[in-house]
């Protein structure tokens, strides 16, 4: 299944960011509030899920 944004609706891309969260919890630390506003922006359209990951992890790469 493709989680690209041409692939999927507005709904499924809210299940993917919500199904992802329950997960990522079980076991750490719920997401910040940037990264909430990160997933905002895939669920409405503006951001692939991989610019996201790039995103959060470009402040670690550049140490």
């Amino acid at each position: 299944m493709s989680v690209l944004i041409k692939d999927t609706t507005r709904e499924e891309r809210e299940k993917i960011v919500k199904d992802g969260i329950a997960l990522s919890t079980l076991d750490a630390l719920p997401p910040t509030k940037e990264g909430m506003e990160y997933f905002a922006k895939y669920i409405e359209g503006e951001m692939e899920l991989s610019e996201i990951t790039d995103a959060i992890l470009a402040p670690y790469r550049n140490k």
